[in-house]
């Protein structure tokens, strides 16, 4: 493994998660330079399952490493007394402690909250769930999909009218919310540094993911009023709206500020008389008119291709655009490589191509120390750190209270 690097170096996260929310915080402050300590039970988190959920029969499971990149693991019976000391003692060692296990789980185990920091009132524990912490459904068992994009409105607010309820994509609330982890737990380390307490940080999905379509949450909430989503053939404002070229690529015209942008597209588009034309010439008359226009436009966008469009776009720079891209568009999009998108990982065969989280540091992404552990892959490391000798080690082992990496299902 390699060195660590990052503003977290020296601190010490000790991760009991499953899944991707929990493990996705702990793995961007791994990333950020913390020495993360994944607690795992011997048959390991269940993410590590989802090369095989996906449907993909190859060594290695991009999901995980994602999320689990840069840790140390060790598994451990949970459901034994002495498999609780030694995350007790785990605990006891680190600076900051991660879960997204449901409060009544992480009681039964004397890991709630109010336990631990009255143990250890220094630490830093941060917990997200999927509704939050009181109320009637704080025990609710629930996924990015059930509490991010079902019950938060995410998915009703994207239904067009009349049409089926979206998607979404795998992991989209869990690792929105992974960054949200991250950002209280260094909140809360720099509130430490300053008053040498720790405190409880939590988050919910439900939480993330209302405040992620706040526009919309706020409006009803102070204005008492819910916006609807519209077609794109009847949108208000044609200079923000999808097109598509002759190739049929689509885009995006971003002319959010539609009397500011509105010259630069009527330009490119080869019609610069529409910018006094009554029917256009500014935005409440471009709305009354939108039907209109956006027919125009789409009829003379199909007559070329994107890249050609692209360079008309690019002569205007008032004129903001994108185009709308697949995931291989994305991979082989020069500004997604320059932006530093992508880290090298290094494992036993060299490194491994993945995708960076999305912070520089010193003007670069922090560096990943090395591929996601197997599973018990540091248990015996990490009792010896703890104390236990070989022999109380053994034991440990030969009793199934923990579990080693060449005795356990990679």
């Amino acid at each position: 493994m390699s060195t660590a690097n990052g503003p977290l170096q020296g601190l010490r996260v000790v991760e009991l998660g499953a899944w991707v929310a929990g493990p996705g915080a702990a793995g961007i402050l791994a990333d950020w330079g913390a020495d993360v300590l994944k607690v795992e039970p011997p048959e390991g988190d269940p993410a590590r399952n989802f090369g095989r959920m996906l449907g993909g029969d190859l060594p290695v499971n991009p999901v995980f490493e994602l999320d689990n990149r840069g840790k140390r693991a060790i598994a451990v019976d949970l459901s034994n007394e002495q498999g609780i000391d030694i995350v007790h003692r785990l605990v006891a060692g680190a600076d900051v402690f991660v879960t997204n296990l449901r409060p009544a789980a992480l009681d039964r185990v004397g890991l709630g909250p109010d336990e631990v920091l009255e143990r250890h009132p220094s630490l830093v524990y941060a917990i997200i769930t999927g509704y939050g912490l009181e109320g009637p459904d704080a025990e609710r068992g629930a996924y990015d999909i059930a509490a991010f994009w079902a019950r938060a409105g995410i998915a009703e607010s994207l239904r067009t009218p009349g049409g089926p309820l979206p998607f979404q994509r795998g992991g989209m609330g869990d690792h929105t919310i992974a960054m949200t982890g991250a950002a209280m737990v260094s909140a809360a380390l720099v509130e430490r540094a300053r008053t040498g307490r720790g405190q409880l940080v939590s988050t919910s999905l439900l939480r993330q993911g209302v405040y992620t379509i706040g526009f919309d949450v706020n409006i009803a909430l102070m204005w008492g009023r819910t916006l609807g989503i519209g077609t794109r053939e009847a949108m208000y404002s044609p200079t923000l709206n999808n097109y598509t070229a002759g190739d049929g690529r689509a885009f995006w015209i971003v002319g959010l500020e539609g009397d500011r942008h509105w010259p630069a597209l009527a330009r490119a588009v080869g019609h610069p008389e529409w910018i006094t034309d009554e029917r256009f010439a500014n935005a409440g008359s471009r709305a009354v008119n939108a039907g209109e226009l956006i027919g125009f436009l789409d009829e003379i966008f199909a007559a070329r291709p994107l890249n050609e469009w692209a360079a008309a776009f690019e002569a205007e720079p008032e004129l903001f655009w994108s185009p709308v891209n697949t995931i291989d568009d994305v991979l082989s999009d020069e500004q997604f490589h320059a932006a530093g998108s992508v880290v090298q990982v290094p494992d036993e065969q060299g490194s491994l191509p993945m995708l960076a989280t999305p912070v520089d540091f010193g003007g670069r992404p922090p560096a990943p120390r090395w591929r996601a552990p197997r599973l018990g892959e540091h248990t015996r490391a990490l009792l010896a750190e703890l104390g236990f000798d070989q022999s109380a080690a053994a034991s440990l082992l030969a009793d199934g209270v923990a579990v080693a990496g060449d005795e356990a299902s990679q």
